[in-house]
């Protein structure tokens, strides 16, 4: 393959538009245009590389028992009816009619589709387990696309789905798919966690992500050593032992104008914790009253989760003032009545802590739960802190880190099969709901996310077995007969091997050449000029190692030192 051959228009500097390494460097090394907010043409390099992951992935699925299929992109109104998410996924679900006014959708995922293709088609228990998966593009009307590939509207999604007889079932296929999602992030060379996350729009009960730690990543994660992690949304967090005074009368004190946490600490001359903080929230319209310590905040995914409601919002400022008869800002669980109070783990240990009076101007000392105040529920509803110990292991302290999600596997249980009546007959004739597995990978975030986690100041640093090429010839005279010779005898020997090898025969100098290559992010250069053939040898550098990874080597060594690297005979 020729550098001058294929369409490799590389740049000097990128758009000003780009936000993030990748983005830049996928523009850069020719990799990516931009058609239009949130869309991308890959040409000829992005495309051999998007290609290597897709096989990498392929050949994970297979050898999980996977079964390939393609499924349609756009998805029928009626389908997402049954479900329930036709009005639940909001705006970033792409509606369309054709034109005899049908209504259809862009498909985000296809857990609609694929459930509606095996009710029709499975029905006794000797056809289960299976597991379906496909390569397909998916759309989501981002409101604001960002960070390149990474978050566009368009993009390229494996998902997978198996279905089970039941719970015990899906329990074991979900660990072999949890394996093979690990063997995806190591065959691609990530630094990565898997952590317990959220389960969103997707539903089941029980799901992770597999996050690549970037210092670009969009989510924060927490972990430990001892194998706990999870993302922010549903890190756990644990009961704090708390010194217990003897409870002090309660007095109000006059806080004019003053409602802010920090703002009440600084005014009497005490500390965010030993504040209650009390937010009035509404959970599918109905009023909840929700507690935490005043330096820490509210996780309303876990809130929603604890509720088992379909929506959690802020309640309004006629809300508040109806529940506690005082202005935003002067909260407090003291004399609430009828509405649901829940409280944070952290709250009820604090003794004498300062609240609002629910009155204008005024906060409560002294105020301690029990004597004060009751509540309906007590449940892990806050966010985790740096500070916070370890859920598992209950030693050690957490550890932050930001992360790129590239992959999420859930346990979906029997969420859709009941909706769209999936279901088989078992061994005595009786019929059951399918039980039901889904697992997704975002193939061009892992693309993305790979030259977040490795790049220089130079360019690209490609893990050996998802670059576009393995190999880049550089001749630097290639108009010289022997170079020429030597040049076709390695790429010849190497390509004959399996390796995807580039010849840079573009009549430019050798330093623009090197600037390419390192840009482009070919894991192996090999530089063949007049000066060191007149030696017999040619250059050999390895792009991870900079300057300490050029040697001179023989071209028969050259070409064994690369075999054995790709551990091919």
């Amino acid at each position: 393959m020729f550098f001058s051959k294929l369409l490799i228009p590389t740049l000097r500097e990128a758009p000003a538009d780009a936000d993030i390494v990748s983005a830049k460097l996928m523009i850069r090394s020719g990799m990516v245009r931009k058609l239009a907010s949130g869309l991308y043409e890959f040409l000829p390099l992005g495309l051999r590389a998007l290609r290597k992951i897709e096989n990498i992935i392929r050949q994970e699925m297979n050898a999980a028992g996977g079964q390939e299929i393609m499924l349609p992109l756009i998805s029928p109104k009626d389908l997402w009816l049954e479900t329930g998410r036709w009005s639940v996924y909001g705006k970033e679900l792409f509606r369309l009619k054709d034109r005899k006014d049908a209504e259809f959708c862009l498909a985000p995922t296809a857990e609609e589709v694929v459930t509606d293709l095996v009710r029709k088609d499975i029905k006794s228990y000797r056809q289960l387990p299976i597991m379906l998966y496909q390569f397909g593009a998916k759309f989501r009307d981002e409101i604001r696309p960002r960070f390149g590939i990474m978050r566009s509207r368009e993009f390229l999604m494996k998902d997978a789905y198996s279905f089970h007889t039941d719970e015990a079932d899906l329990e074991k296929y979900y660990k072999t798919m949890f394996d093979a999602y690990t063997n995806v992030c190591v065959r691609c060379g990530f630094n990565f966690r898997a952590v317990e996350a959220a389960s969103g729009a997707i539903g089941g009960s029980f799901s992770h992500e597999f996050m690549i730690l970037a210092d670009a990543g969009e989510e924060e994660i927490v972990w430990c050593n001892c194998g706990y992690g999870a993302n922010g949304e549903k890190a756990e967090t644990l009961k704090m032992e708390q010194l217990q005074e003897d409870f002090l009368p309660m007095v109000a004190v006059s806080t004019p104008n003053v409602g802010v946490v920090e703002d009440v600490a600084r005014f009497l001359n005490s500390y965010p914790s030993k504040f209650i903080k009390t937010m009035i929230y509404s959970a599918d319209g109905k009023p909840v009253v929700v507690l935490v310590r005043g330096d820490h905040e509210i996780n309303e995914i876990k809130l929603q989760s604890l509720l088992g409601a379909t929506e959690v919002v802020l309640a309004d400022e006629q809300t508040v003032t109806s529940i506690t008869n005082a202005p935003i800002g002067f909260a407090g669980p003291s004399g609430l009545k009828n509405v649901k109070i829940v409280a944070d783990l952290s709250v009820v240990g604090i003794s004498n802590a300062v609240t609002g009076a629910n009155k204008k101007d005024y906060h409560l000392r002294n105020v301690n739960y029990s004597r004060d105040y009751k509540v309906d529920i007590i449940a892990d509803v806050r966010k985790v802190v740096k500070g916070d110990i370890c859920p598992r292991c209950k030693k050690e302290t957490l550890k932050f880190s930001r992360g790129i999600e590239i992959g999420h596997i859930f346990k979906l249980g029997a969420k859709y099969s009941k909706s769209l009546n999936a279901t088989y007959l078992d061994t005595n004739g009786k019929e059951n709901f399918i039980v039901m597995g889904c697992y997704g990978i975002g193939v061009t975030r892992i693309l993305a996310a790979t030259i977040e986690q490795s790049h220089d100041d130079n360019g690209i640093i490609w893990p050996d077995n998802i670059a576009p090429f393995e190999v880049v010839i550089v001749p630097v005279n290639y108009a010289d007969k022997k170079t020429e010779e030597v040049t076709d005898k390695i790429y010849k020997e190497l390509s004959a091997k399996g390796l995807d090898v580039l010849i840079d025969d573009r009549d430019e100098r050798a330093g623009i050449k090197f600037k390419d290559a390192d840009l482009i992010g070919i894991p192996y250069r090999i530089t063949i000029g007049e000066k060191n053939l007149a030696n017999g040898n040619v250059e050999l550098k390895a792009r991870r190692n900079g300057k300490d990874g050029v040697k001179l080597l023989t071209p028969e060594s050259a070409i064994v030192e690369i075999l054995k690297i790709y551990k091919i005979t």
